[in-house]
């Protein structure tokens, strides 16, 4: 009779027919060629990329038409509004509009455009990925992984100072697609002055349905967001080069000396004007959160020969505009249009601020799945939109939070230059942090010379900060919105950190050692009844014993002929090979009928229960179970306030308050409803 498979070894796909739900063995080999993509050239490693260079070209071509439909929205929508804001009369330290001021202002968009995100961000952070993917969470997984390695205590801080980055991002999330549907929807009113009080209304009623439609995924939209972005693009560029034509001395501005010259001589009017300035970069985050998807080639070629030109050119051509008539100011983006075209560029301004609202919207499903999986966030109820793309989800909790929310932005400022005020600190915070871990990623993970680390970090950290402390005299003009935003995330998610150590601790205390009572039970110490059939107990670890198995022998005396102790383990990598997915422990014994199974996924993946045992090879089990009829038992915890001095009292209410919006379980791991039973315990927090 075979074996069962060696403590620790690896189970392959060997005799596994079928995945949970029908779903077909080669539905694994999808995750196996997304993490063949290589953040450094975007294509396809193996027997893919020995065919010839053109499926080569032409997957590299659909990866840059799919970043520019996806990555670019909110970047690539900045000029409807940064300029305008810029120049606003009614900003509390607006900028007086003169010939030296504009090509100082448009100088110096230029030049943070450059720092930001050329340098930055396409040069410097996207070469910092966590096995191929990117974001902030990343550089945070990248962070604790060194930290617990070596106990280096500063890698956990920083790792902490991460996620309130990733905290910050919700605050963006909520305040892009308000302002950039906003912003466009306002081109009604240079087209056609008395429309002004439909603009609210009919922003309100896009921003409905783009949150209405979510649940039935991106998938098929999709597909056009690519070619809107490109037309896009090449519009705002056009438009931009007329602009240009009629006043080329904008184009000094491209001289570095014009944004330091205005710094200089004119401190008093330069720093106020960051706080609008930095508008030009939002959306820079999202060229490194969705590296992992499109590559590091395709973005960078995708900014670096579209992007960043059509861009630059907008910029250029509405400072041409202003240079031209002051009385501009007031539209710059869309007067630079000819009258003809005013209508269909409000329409296409629309489609593509939409597009940068979904890109947001999806990256806070994706930062709320990473952070739960990661432990900052109770398990929350996703839904996967895409039967071939394991990235598209849907997180119905965050949806309708961030629905309300922008909503609200919307009814209370009304305009998108007062919500200008708000934005720019949301981003530029993240943007710091960022660019704080990426150093300290190089340093202590590459080995980077520490001159050089020393003096990057110093340039580019100073300009980041420089923009910090420009967003801060906003602070009572809107700009406390994102932080409070932040700040509101970041305690959810370190009390809940926090609550659920404690409650492992006393879990684990009350569990006991998995070993002892399997001990117990095969010396017959504990009176127990054999019953037949397959039993799935899921747990935490291997280390203690299920709180439902304990209850079933010590209460019911009764166990299964074969039971499994199953684990799932959330790895700090974004995707788990299939043939590493399963490890299968006999526990020191072979014949006793218990046997411990952990689950590995990567915190980008479906958390699957069933899908995972089916990959088990028989030969490490002798056979003998019978998914397809195992009842699975879970241990359900009923959190009470206790009077332990483990938290603060408001922190522990907001730790019981937080579990509420977890997950059910069994939807969580995926478990057949008919054959799940579950049984539950009290733990004081």
């Amino acid at each position: 009779m075979p074996t069962a498979a060696p403590p620790g070894q690896y189970c392959s796909a060997q005799g596994a027919g079928r995945l949970a739900r029908g779903r077909p063995l080669e539905g694994i080999a999808v995750i196996n060629r997304q993490q063949a993509t290589t953040p450094d050239t975007g294509s396809v490693s193996g027997s893919a990329a020995s065919h010839g260079a053109g499926p080569n070209d032409m997957l590299r071509l659909g990866l840059v038409v799919g970043a520019l439909g996806v990555v670019f929205g909110d970047i690539g929508t900045s000029p409807i509004y940064t300029l305008q804001t810029v120049f606003n009369p009614s900003d509390p330290h607006p900028v007086p509009i003169s010939t030296d001021n504009v090509l100082g202002v448009v100088s110096l968009v230029f030049w943070s455009v450059t720092i930001i995100v050329t340098i930055t961000y396409v040069l410097l952070v996207m070469r910092a990925d966590n096995d191929g993917e990117g974001g902030i969470m990343a550089l945070i997984t990248l962070l604790r992984r060194w930290g617990a390695q070596r106990g280096r205590r500063p890698a956990m801080v920083l790792a902490t100072l991460g996620i309130f980055g990733a905290a910050l991002f919700f605050g963006d999330s909520m305040i892009t697609p308000a302002i950039s549907v906003l912003s466009a929807v306002e081109g009604l009113k240079v087209v056609e002055p008395s429309l002004q009080e439909l603009v609210v209304p009919i922003t309100a009623v896009i921003i409905v349905v783009l949150f209405m439609v979510q649940r039935r995924g991106t998938a098929a939209v999709g597909r056009i967001f690519g070619p809107v972005m490109i037309a896009w693009f090449i519009a705002i560029g056009a438009c931009g080069v007329m602009g240009i034509v009629n006043h080329p001395e904008i184009l000094e501005a491209l001289s570095p000396t014009y944004a330091l010259d205005f710094m200089i001589s004119h401190f008093d009017i330069a720093f106020f004007a960051l706080a609008a300035v930095v508008l030009a970069v939002t959306g820079a985050e999202a060229l490194f959160a969705d590296m992992g998807h499109f590559g590091r080639r395709s973005i960078t070629w995708a900014w670096l020969l579209l992007v960043f030109p059509a861009c630059v050119l907008s910029y250029f051509g509405q400072g041409a505009l202003i240079l031209e008539e002051r009385a501009n100011v007031s539209g710059p983006f869309f007067l630079l249009v000819p009258g003809w075209g005013r209508l269909p560029m409000v329409v296409l301004a629309t489609v593509a601020t939409v597009i940068a609202s979904q890109a947001v919207i999806t990256g806070a499903y994706s930062v709320a799945s990473q952070a739960a999986q990661l432990g900052y966030l109770p398990r929350l109820r996703i839904a996967h939109t895409s039967e071939s793309q394991v990235g598209q989800i849907y997180v119905p909790w965050v949806n309708w939070l961030l629905m309300v929310s922008v909503l609200t932005l919307v009814f209370a400022f009304r305009n998108s230059t007062a919500l200008a005020f708000t934005y720019g600190m949301a981003v530029i915070g993240t943007i710091t942090i960022t660019t704080l871990l990426f150093f300290c990623v190089a340093r202590w993970r590459w080995g980077a010379p520490l001159w050089l680390v020393g003096i990057g970090a110093t340039v580019l950290l100073l300009v980041d900060l420089l923009f910090v402390a420009a967003n801060l005299t906003k602070l009572i003009h809107g700009a406390w919105l994102p932080l409070l935003i932040g700040l509101t995330a970041f305690t959810v998610m370190t009390t809940w950190y926090r609550g659920q150590g404690i409650v492992t601790a006393e879990r684990a205390r009350r569990e006991g050692s998995l070993r002892e009572f399997v001990d117990q039970l095969r010396d017959g110490k504990l009176s127990t009844l054999e019953v037949q059939g397959t039993v799935i107990f899921l747990n935490r670890g291997k280390q203690t014993a299920p709180l439902a198995m304990r209850a079933n022998v010590e209460h019911n005396h009764v166990r299964h002929e074969h039971v499994v102790i199953m684990s799932i383990e959330t790895e700090p990598v974004p995707r788990v090979p299939a043939n590493q997915r399963i490890v299968v422990d006999d526990l020191g014994y072979t014949d006793d009928g218990i046997t411990h199974v952990s689950a590995r996924f990567g915190y980008m993946e479906r958390l699957d229960a069933p899908g995972a045992l089916a990959l088990l090879d028989p030969a490490a089990t002798e056979g003998r179970l019978q998914l397809d009829q195992a009842s699975y038992f879970l241990s359900k915890v009923e959190l009470r306030c206790g009077n332990e001095p483990t938290m603060a009292p408001w922190r522990k209410r907001l730790f019981i308050a937080t579990s509420y919006i977890a997950a059910d379980a069994a939807e969580q791991f995926a478990l057949p409803r008919d054959r799940t039973i579950i049984m539950g315990a009290q733990i004081d927090v």
